[in-house]
């Protein structure tokens, strides 16, 4: 069970309310941090499919995927931490931990305890802070929710109106 309640965070997961894609981030992170997920992800048996545009291939090292040419294909890699649920990391930069997750299939108190369980199992092996903000918040000036590492949980970070 998470640390939320459903009841307490409900209005921010409305998929009609700031769109249905809200963007999870981890700032300052390195090649090693990416690749500390990458190991979580096989490590945690979560089902996961790594791609470069449309080809599907194994999932290579972070420092291969990061050290590709910035005209490369786009890398994503697709990971379900259970069935219907879909976190889609894009493999972009060193600097970040970026991936979207749905807001249609985060409905009700179970969907919301996997969203939480996943960003304190990234949390807690990174040891940074992982915060989701509505999609397109590119600045994170509206933080909704995230793993805090002090209190080793996921708190909201919005206002409840």
């Amino acid at each position: 069970m998470s640390e939320l309640l459903w009841d307490d965070v409900k209005g921010f997961f409305d998929p009609g309310r700031e769109g249905c894609l809200p963007d999870v981030w981890v700032a300052g992170t390195v090649v090693e941090d990416w690749q500390a997920v990458l190991d979580l992800i096989v490590e945690s048996d979560w089902r996961s499919e790594y791609s470069e545009g449309d080809v599907v291939m194994p999932l290579p090292r972070a420092e291969e995927v990061l050290s590709r040419p910035a005209d490369a294909e786009c890398a994503d890699l697709r990971v379900w931490p259970v069935p219907d649920v879909l976190a889609i990391f894009r493999l972009e930069s060193a600097d970040e931990i970026g991936f979207d997750v749905d807001l249609r299939e985060l409905q009700g108190q179970a969907r919301l305890d996997v969203l939480c369980e996943f960003l304190d199992a990234i949390g807690r092996r990174l040891g940074k802070p992982v915060v989701m903000t509505p999609e397109g918040d590119w600045e994170r000036s509206q933080p909704v929710l995230g793993f805090d590492v002090e209190s080793d949980q996921v708190v909201l970070l919005a206002q409840v109106s």
